[in-house]
């Protein structure tokens, strides 16, 4: 593969959907920060801090605040902020979310509407190389954009909620600036991207199959065709239920394929199945890290994972070949 005419490829996707790629991520990121870091820097300036403190079930308050100025204190709380302040960017993995599935469902079917497929087939690119860039930046590029804006978006809220404690006499920069988990949190998201290119891999498969042959209407198709599929399943299960007092032994799998072809892109969906490691585990000084990961790739240890992600590819060829003969608007 060529990896300069990947790159290109990859940077005309980028440039192509920049505003769903960046921009949206960034200003939702930016609302976030507005919006709850006004909120907490106006409630700290207004009111001050909180009459009570609660640190792993010890509640200081009134006289006793002056507890929590101490260095291991100032330390836990630290390290408590430090391992969970990626959560607050939440929304912008819901985003994500919406951004990689429009964008696979349009990203062979906007090129054959307005025509300019004649355009691109013309270059010396292979409908391989074109069809796998587009997968490539609904798997890794749109992905690790948002992790960059997620992080930019936490740490702005971070440093904010430091900031208004430190307006009432309590210093937490340092201790935070000196945990570990303020460095290691987006690494750890960076982690997690192999596990979320195999379980997004049917996702992108099907939409990217749908995107290449769809006339009209590829939303329609794309959730239509699982919905109805998994609706006459149920229809047919309820009336063997009814007739032989047996259920369609299927309709579990067939719960399963549409889960995979519809929810595969939403970061953390692999957490959601059955046998599942919890991912959380709290400690002392907070959501353990490592744990996080640690789970997410015990996800790939089950056969499930590995037959969507082989189902994924089989689509994508799918893909590949419809656009090789399929060119009309």
């Amino acid at each position: 593969m060529n990896t300069t005419t990947m790159k290109w490829l990859l940077q005309r996707e980028f440039w192509e959907h920049k505003g769903a790629m960046f921009w949206a991520p960034a200003i939702v990121g930016a609302l976030l920060v507005v919006l709850v870091g006004g909120t907490i820097g106006y409630g700290v300036a207004n009111y001050g801090m909180p009459g009570h403190v609660t640190v792993n079930g010890r509640t200081f308050g009134g006289d006793s605040m002056h507890v929590l100025l101490s260095a291991d204190l100032r330390t836990m709380i630290a390290r408590i902020a430090s391992s969970s302040y990626l959560a607050t960017a939440t929304p912008l993995l819901l985003v994500l979310s919406a951004v990689v599935f429009f964008y696979c469902l349009g990203a062979l079917y906007d090129e054959r509407r307005d025509r300019s497929i004649l355009f691109w087939k013309s270059l010396p690119v292979s409908d391989p190389m074109t069809v796998l860039s587009k997968a490539a930046t609904a798997m890794i590029v749109a992905p690790l954009i948002a992790i960059a804006i997620a992080t930019v978006a936490s740490l702005a809220l971070l440093f904010i909620v430091c900031a208004a404690v430190g307006l009432q006499g309590m210093n937490m920069f340092g201790p935070v600036l000196a945990s570990p988990d303020l460095y290691l949190g987006p690494l750890r998201l960076v982690a997690l991207l192999p596990v979320y290119v195999v379980w997004a891999l049917p996702t992108v498969g099907w939409l990217l199959l749908v995107s290449s042959w769809a006339r009209t209407k590829p939303f329609l198709w794309a959730v239509g065709i699982p919905v109805v599929g998994l609706i006459l399943m149920k229809w047919i299960s309820t009336a063997l239920l009814n007739f032989s007092g047996q259920e369609l032994s299927l309709m579990p799998v067939a719960q399963d394929v549409v889960a995979r072809l519809l929810s595969g892109v939403v970061p953390g969906i692999w957490y959601t199945y059955p046998g599942m490691p919890q991912p959380l585990q709290p400690t002392q000084f907070g959501v353990d890290g490592n744990s996080i990961v640690t789970s997410a790739y015990a996800s790939l240890a089950g056969i499930d994972a590995w037959i969507g992600a082989a189902a994924g590819i089989l689509m994508l060829f799918g893909a590949i070949r419809l656009r090789r003969w399929r060119d009309e608007g």
